[in-house]
């Protein structure tokens, strides 16, 4: 007997499709195993799978958890937008919340021809890590830390960042960190390229966590409370971004690129 899983393949903080950041989104009817979420997860290939179960807690809509193709992670921005994305096509409404293990309660809305997303803001200081600076190919400005991982790298114009070609292996070798290269934009205020090698991600197309993290970044340096901002990957991905209090709000779009069913034995 086989059983079958709903599925659906977004294209998040894109206009269109083959461009953002790629995500898998599955509502179940319970949860399953760790160990069968997780091989979902690795056979999908993208650098999320976004799995939802209806919250029987009261504190919101939906249960969610993220999975990469090697690893569980406690908050990914671009799965949570196509989440809130994929629900809101399919059962109407204006705004979906979701209860998270370990990054609180998040919420996506309707704004105009996309959707806004609040994340907790991720806050950053002046640091030093000269293991990581060696690996990335050119030595930024200046190193901003948090202690869950994060890790800002400012680089005086976008080209820098667009020329970097880190050492993935030895950057792997150290955690499952976000290693944020970022810059002024040249079409945008901001640009980045972000690589989670560590996370089984080695660059990301578009990575909404770390935007909670140069949001609080930017807003610093820049003086003013919004910004627009690029992510110069491969496929590309843009969002506009701004700060609330203890949240950044990310806006964009969402693309559905497959609907279908997923077969488990």
């Amino acid at each position: 007997m086989t059983n079958s899983l709903p599925y659906w393949h977004v294209d998040a903080f894109a206009a269109r499709p083959f461009a953002g950041n790629q995500a898998a989104v599955m509502p179940l009817e319970q949860w399953l195993e760790d160990a069968t979420l997780q091989a979902i997860a690795e056979e999908n290939n993208f650098a999320e799978t976004a799995f939802v179960v209806r919250d029987g807690s009261g504190d919101a809509d939906w249960e969610l958890r993220w999975f990469t193709p090697t690893e569980e992670v406690r908050l990914c921005g671009h799965a949570t937008l196509a989440s809130g994305h994929v629900l809101l096509t399919r059962d109407g409404g204006d705004r979906v919340s979701f209860r998270t293990r370990k990054a609180g309660v998040l919420e996506v809305a309707r704004a105009g021809e996309g959707y806004e997303l609040a994340l907790p803001l991720i806050r950053t200081a002046p640091d030093a890590w000269p293991e990581a600076v060696a690996l990335l190919g050119a030595d930024p400005q200046e190193v901003w830390l948090s202690p869950d991982r994060y890790g800002v790298y400012l680089y005086a114009s976008e080209e820098e960042v667009r020329a970097l070609d880190p050492d993935l292996r030895g950057l792997r070798t150290l955690g499952n960190d976000q290693f944020i290269c970022t810059a002024p934009g040249r079409d945008t205020d901001v640009v980045s390229r972000v690589f989670v090698p560590g996370g089984g991600v080695d660059e990301d197309s578009f990575t909404g966590s770390a935007h909670a993290a140069l949001t609080y970044f930017w807003t610093e340096r820049l003086g003013r409370e919004r910004f627009t901002a690029f992510q110069a990957s491969q496929r590309g991905g843009q969002a506009a971004c701004r700060r609330e209090g203890d949240k950044a709000i990310l806006s964009g779009p969402c693309v559905t690129v497959v609907e279908g069913r997923f077969f488990l034995p």
